[in-house]
């Protein structure tokens, strides 16, 4: 079997981010197609938040190094010098991951590195350990670490640009999660190879929904007051949720809809003290609450118990998908996505169906378009997402896909030593 050092920030018990869930997916599956992952993850009080029990899951080593978050551990009073944060918060965990990551490569004999985004320091620590051993490494940019005013801060922007151009000349492969981020680098390195450019998209795990109660066929849907949930973080302006509580009020003003009728909920959406405001000063705060985290498995099954499903996505976030998307489309139930159809978003939506697309910076077109999709729910005549669609995202299938990628550098590793030639590529069929 081949050996993969996994470097991840997000793994459990980290909570509250989607990264956690590729990184312990790839580690769960990747032994059943000859692969035996080693974690190089942080210590835990790196973390904002965490799920106590969640660490417990893999049988695979997970080593954690030492790690702080600047904001946390190293500020005055909240305060602290910018470059004490390049290229992020968690710049220390390189100090100590780079000397773990040392150990384990010898200790475990590694055939290949893999260092996933969105912590920029995951990538420069796999940046640095594949500079002083030689070991192939596989960079998982999922999405783009920069843009053209992304991050706003100048000197992140440089830092970050920085890294990323070292991953695009010495990583061995690129991962992405969405069509248009992979072309979108390819423009911006004219020498990187497409070759090297590598889409595996976000996806969900078959097994997070096995025992999940089946999901209501859309002519099910009860003649009650309505639920509709959004999971997960909301970006003040990634996912700018204001326009959409503007109509939500206009709506309510013209006794559209109302707290009889309709509820929304939504669940761990970060910058309470911002939205909450908003909320009040609409005057809708008997239709929208916000709720606090839960456990992943929890939910997945709040969004099996909701009648409807909302995403948020803007237009400056064309080229990428959020992960929640496929286990959305996965539970089943009918999406108004607030979004472009321009977008990755929209075109995994329009693939497999169940959504209705409104874009999520038009205030009116919500206004227009949001009592629709609640008359279908509640006639239960709005499609719902084709289960055979959403199939092929499963996390299983992209695993086996990540599996054949580190057949191909880790051959390159073995060659390299002069030792006997390993047929990991034959491993990963078994």
């Amino acid at each position: 079997m081949g050996r993969v050092l996994i470097i991840a920030y997000h793994f459990p018990p980290c909570a509250g981010s989607s990264g956690l869930l590729r990184s312990e997916k790839l580690v769960r599956y990747l032994p059943e197609f000859g692969w035996d992952p080693v974690v190089l993850t942080a210590h835990p009080r790196a973390y904002e938040t965490i799920e106590p029990g969640s660490e417990n899951k893999t049988k695979s080593p997970v080593l954690r190094a030492f790690a702080l978050d600047t904001r946390k551990h190293l500020s005055l009073r909240g305060s602290y010098f910018g470059w004490m944060a390049l290229p992020d918060r968690w710049i220390a965990w390189l100090l100590g991951a780079v000397p773990m990551g040392l150990r384990a490569i010898r200790k475990y004999r590694t055939h290949v590195i893999f260092s996933t985004f969105p912590i920029s320091t995951a990538i420069l620590i796999g940046l640095v350990l594949n500079r002083l051993t030689g070991v192939p490494w596989i960079v998982d940019l999922r999405d783009s670490m920069t843009e053209k005013e992304y991050p706003k801060d100048v000197r992140e922007r440089k830092a970050r640009r920085w890294i990323e151009k070292q991953a695009v000349q010495r990583a061995y492969y690129l991962l992405f999660t969405a069509k248009s981020t992979r072309q979108m680098y390819l423009e911006r390195y004219p020498s990187l190879s497409p070759d090297k450019c590598i889409l595996i998209p976000n996806g969900y795990d078959e097994d997070d929904f096995s025992s999940l109660a089946p999901c209501q066929t859309a002519h099910a849907t009860p003649a009650r007051r309505i639920r509709l949930l959004h999971t997960g973080l909301i970006y003040p302006e990634e996912r700018d949720p204001l326009p959409f509580f503007r109509a939500l009020a206009r709506l309510k003003q013209e006794r559209k809809i109302s707290s009889a009728d309709l509820r929304i909920s939504l669940r761990a959406s970060g910058s309470v003290v911002l939205f909450q405001s908003a909320i009040n000063e609409l005057d809708i705060s008997d239709i929208v609450e916000l709720l606090p985290h839960i456990p992943y498995r929890q939910s997945l099954e709040d969004c099996a118990n909701s009648d409807g499903l909302l995403l948020f996505q803007a237009a400056n976030c064309d080229h990428q998908i959020p992960a929640k998307a496929y286990e959305y489309l996965r539970v089943g139930k009918a999406i108004f996505a607030l979004t472009t159809q321009s977008g990755d978003t929209a075109a995994l939506l329009n693939e497999v169906g169940g959504a209705t697309i409104v874009n999520l910076a038009d205030e009116q077109d919500i206004y227009r378009q949001f009592p629709v999709f609640l008359a279908a729910l509640r006639s239960g005549t709005h499609p719902l997402p084709r289960r055979k669609s959403i199939s092929r995202y499963a996390r299983r299938n992209q695993t086996a896909e990540l599996a054949k990628l580190l057949a191909e550098a880790g051959k390159v590793k073995l060659v390299a030593e002069g030792k006997r030639t390993v047929n990991l590529a034959e491993a990963t069929d078994r």
